[in-house]
């Protein structure tokens, strides 16, 4: 059975992750919390039930959470969307990764609405065999559901047998529970000694590195 190379979408594919935050800020002001910017940022890459309880007390989470994260979600298409780009290179390296026999899906902490306007944005629509959002898991990560809802779509794949590729120690914490090996890009914010120190085997700068270095990456040598 082919490999399968698994990518996280947001900071990895997508340059969104200041944005997330921005928005994120902006929901939790309109119901009364301030939090800078940059601690907010530092938690993108984990989905609102793993996000929220880092900032709000229990009781907050459980009598505000819920709407917080649906305003935000709002805000975020009405006030930010428009303003998410690709990473250089993200259509040529899937198509590589295929021309080389991996299967390539994707496991995002989006929901499966985010994630399909992510896919229009980086181009790779029609090239995508199969993903997973935080709709497809209980806990978004760091913990490993998502990635492991992403070896069972992609026919009960062995965790050896797939990479995964993200921005944040979130995505190596996550895919190592499941089992799975991390390579890390650096264009969502996070350093490369921060990824490797989560876990991440090899580190590159962003989609467009990792393709002009293919050679020499663990994918081809896999």
């Amino acid at each position: 059975m082919p490999g399968a190379v698994i990518f996280d979408v947001d900071g990895t594919l997508v340059d969104s992750v200041t944005l997330h935050a921005q928005a994120w800020q902006d929901a939790f002001r309109d119901f009364g919390h301030e939090f800078e910017l940059d601690k907010i940022r530092g938690q993108i890459g984990k989905g609102g039930d793993q996000l929220l309880p880092v900032f709000l007390d229990e009781r907050v989470c459980e009598e505000q959470g819920e709407a917080i994260n649906k305003h935000r979600a709002g805000i975020l298409k009405e006030r930010y969307l428009g303003r998410i780009e690709a990473f250089p290179q993200v259509r040529a390296l899937v198509q590589r990764l295929q021309a080389e026999g991996w299967r390539v899906a994707l496991a995002s902490s989006a929901k499966g609405d985010e994630l399909a306007t992510y896919k229009k944005i980086a181009d790779i629509t029609d090239l995508i065999q199969t993903e997973t959002s935080s709709d497809d898991a209980e806990h978004s990560k760091p913990e490993p559901d998502i990635f492991q809802a992403a070896l069972e779509k992609l026919d009960g794949l062995d965790p050896k047998q797939a990479f995964v590729i993200g921005d944040t120690p979130y995505d190596a914490e996550a895919a190592g529970k499941a089992g799975v090996r991390t390579i890390g890009v650096t264009c969502g914010g996070w350093s490369e000694a921060e990824l490797r120190q989560a876990g991440c085997i090899a580190v590159y700068r962003d989609p467009a590195d990792l393709l002009a270095k293919y050679e020499q990456s663990p994918l081809a040598r896999s």
